[in-house]
């Protein structure tokens, strides 16, 4: 599959801190509201097209760590910024849909038609069986989260809803005012089980793939694009996760992975920690285990670790398989996010304009 347009390019919020290792003096844990709100009015500055908060209420690498709550954060930056999409991630069990379409739909006004939900099923325990929630097996989580995103899509389009399901009971529904700028904020979904795809292609606008080779990803794409989308649904969209070591040369890319990789062993015991409270019917954890990398979501596994010109030959490449929206994370995050900005989009462009 392939695409016309240029790609969009955007970043992941620091939510929970560093995305590759904890413990880097070059990069001192912070996820604050003030941090990040600051990294988000740079990134607009630099040309970035999304960002993506992602959704925890306690911090899934270790409890004792600070975390940025996604929904009253993305209100926030929805008022601070203006020309960003801002895109918070949800998972379902956490709010009843006709709050969370209410919160959406305000949060769409706030920013003037720029914000977008992702849909994530949940994979971290402890923050839903503490909270007395429960934790459901991978298939039921899904069943519920379809069937909660039917009952958000149509509340979002200003619908009169009545749903009776076997989660939800909704009589008489309709949301005021209905949404001024278009038909509904864009919904991603993220997960690649059988289950999650299956959802995507019935109610996402773009699937998020997480990082992996280029071959992998067209195999995801080509998939998910041969299924059946609903009546008057527009063509899917593809979004890719990757970390992204871009330098001057190659040698001094691997020597910053090197680097990183080193940094996170020193995370080693909070990961084997971190285990017991991940679901292992996950397919992206077990798409994780197969190769070593940094980051998060993928991280460098996805390969955008080179010089500058060889990042953005493998985005080309990555591009004309059909990916719209790369997703990206860095360490030190500030600082490469501007230098990706300066010399690797530019080259990416020019690739795909010739």
């Amino acid at each position: 599959m392939a695409t016309t347009s240029l790609p969009r390019f955007g970043i992941w919020a620091l939510v929970h801190g560093s995305r590759a290792a904890l413990q880097d003096a070059d990069e001192p844990y912070d996820a604050s509201w003030a941090r990040n709100k600051a990294l988000v009015l740079e990134a607009e500055q630099l040309g970035y097209d999304s960002v993506l908060v992602a959704q925890h209420t306690i911090n899934p690498h270790d409890a004792s760590l600070d975390q940025l709550e996604a929904w009253t954060a993305s209100a926030a930056l929805a008022a601070l910024t203006s020309r960003i999409e801002i895109i918070a991630a949800i998972k379902p069990y956490l709010y009843h849909p006709v709050v969370l379409a209410k919160m959406a739909q305000q949060i769409e006004h706030i920013s003037g038609g720029r914000f977008a939900i992702n849909l994530v099923n949940a994979w971290n325990r402890p923050e839903l069986e503490r909270a007395g929630i429960g934790f459901p097996e991978h298939d039921e989580r899904y069943a519920y989260g379809r069937e909660w995103i039917e009952v958000v899509d149509a509340l979002l389009r200003g619908e009169t809803l009545n749903h009776h399901g076997d989660h939800f009971r909704i009589d008489d529904y309709a949301l005021r005012p209905a949404d001024p700028f278009r038909a509904r904020p864009r919904i991603y979904v993220g997960g690649e089980s059988e289950p999650a795809r299956s959802l995507v292609a019935a109610h996402g606008d773009v699937w998020f793939i997480n990082g992996q080779p280029h071959d992998d990803v067209a195999r995801l794409i080509a998939d998910v694009s041969a299924r059946t989308r609903r009546a008057g649904q527009a063509p899917l969209r593809f979004g890719l996760s990757a970390f992204v070591i871009a330098r001057p040369t190659r040698a001094e890319a691997e020597a910053h992975l090197a680097h990183l990789f080193a940094l996170a062993e020193l995370d080693k015991p909070l990961r084997e920690r971190q285990k017991a409270n991940i679901d292992p019917n996950v397919v992206m954890i077990q798409t994780f285990a197969q190769s070593a990398r940094v980051g998060s979501n993928g991280g460098t596994a996805a390969g955008l670790v080179g010089d500058y010109d060889t990042v953005a030959q493998r985005i080309a490449a990555f591009h004309r398989a059909g990916i719209e929206l790369f997703m990206l994370q860095f360490q030190p995050f500030e600082a490469d996010m501007r230098a990706f900005a300066q010399e690797v989009v530019p080259r990416a462009r020019r690739l795909l304009s010739d």
